[in-house]
């Protein structure tokens, strides 16, 4: 890979990287909202809603070290 493609791919990483750090701090603050919520609540169509996000950005940060691992291994 030439010098432009590699900084390129660097410039991307750092941007997925901050990204996931983002999505990280997000899926804290909505499953922190949901612990906090009574256990009625929880148990409730809003509940199962919340839990649904918290999986759903969980699964986002992990999907995105796969492709953060992937552009580091690039030579």
């Amino acid at each position: 890979m030439n010098k432009k493609r590699k900084q390129q791919t660097n410039d991307l990483k750092e941007q997925l990287c901050s990204i996931k750090i983002e999505l990280e701090r997000i899926a804290k603050e909505e499953e922190n909202a949901f612990s906090n919520l009574p256990e009625s609540l929880q148990e409730s169509e809003r509940g199962e809603e919340m839990e649904e996000n918290v999986d759903c950005l969980n699964d986002a940060v992990c999907n995105l070290e796969e492709v953060i691992d992937c552009l580091t291994n690039i030579n």
